[in-house]
């Protein structure tokens, strides 16, 4: 279980991050184990502050405390109204009390556990098009861990680790679909996924990759300039340049020749423009 060191005293401490012009709604991809407060915090003032009214979907885990757990994260941040809604089933993805919470909702927030759980258990549901209806008419989405693989059209479900890309050591899925433009992997320096994201976009070279450290997040604005908070980093693959491979006639297991595929290792306080693709301190 995620642990968290937020406190409400740094609530009024933290810049607002900045508007934009844009009517689709933020996406924050968390990368797992946060302790940071800034994040929370500014996700929260996205979704209005004191008068957010956020739902949690803990449908990723299988701890039975873990929607508990995450009441208890917002709990400190005087948010007015946290709420769980229990998506155990595709059924309940139907209810039309829990599409009328996310209906009412100024931001979601998945938790972490395993994104395929959730990919099978709203794939194809009136909650999956609601949700991506909501994102786009403005409302602030943020996962952390599964929750942030979760947010794209395509998703890894699983892969092998290791900083070398090699012929089909991942497995892609269809995500929310909130984005068609990333991939994101998570706990992403800490479990050695460069390779597995690399190989991602590889397969898929229309896509940026977006490999989210622990205890950091990628505030992604409605125009798709990111933000980087917390306290790890964001690292961007990005096949602008990919003169090509031969991964068409690529042995499973065998590595990848990728000339000019680039990576940006982005820290907190970084901005980077993902359509233009200048990344600033």
């Amino acid at each position: 279980m995620e642990s968290n060191g937020d406190t409400p005293e740094a609530h009024a401490a933290i810049t607002p991050l900045p508007a934009s012009v844009s009517a689709r709604g933020w996406l924050v991809p968390i990368g797992g184990r946060m302790q940071s407060p800034d994040i929370l915090t500014r996700f929260i003032d996205l979704c209005g502050g004191c008068d957010a009214r956020i739902v949690i979907i803990p449908t990723a885990s299988n701890e039975a405390d873990c929607a508990v757990y995450y009441a208890g994260v917002f709990e400190p941040f005087h948010q007015q109204s946290a709420q769980v809604i229990p998506l155990l089933t595709r059924q309940d993805a139907a209810k039309p009390e829990l599409l009328q919470a996310v209906a009412d909702a100024t931001g979601v927030f998945f938790t972490g556990g395993n994104q395929l759980k959730l990919a099978t258990m709203l794939g194809g549901t009136p909650m999956a098009t609601l949700l991506r209806a909501r994102y786009a008419a403005g409302m602030p989405v943020a996962g952390t861990s599964a929750g942030a693989a979760f947010l794209s059209d395509h998703m890894i479900a699983f892969g092998e680790e290791g900083s070398a890309p090699r012929a089909a050591m991942v497995t892609t899925v269809v995500g929310l679909g909130l984005t068609e433009r990333y991939i994101i992997d998570q706990h992403f320096r800490e479990r050695d996924r460069l390779g597995r994201l690399v190989t991602a976009i590889a397969y898929n070279p229309v896509m940026l990759g977006l490999g989210v450290d622990e205890d950091t997040a990628a505030f992604i604005s409605p125009d798709d300039v990111m933000h980087v908070v917390g306290t790890g980093a964001v690292t961007v693959v990005d096949p602008v340049n990919l003169d090509g491979s031969a991964i068409l006639e690529a042995v499973p297991g065998t590595p990848l020749e990728l000339p000019g595929m680039t990576v940006h290792v982005l820290e907190p306080g970084s901005e980077y423009d993902l359509t233009q693709r200048p990344a600033t301190a």
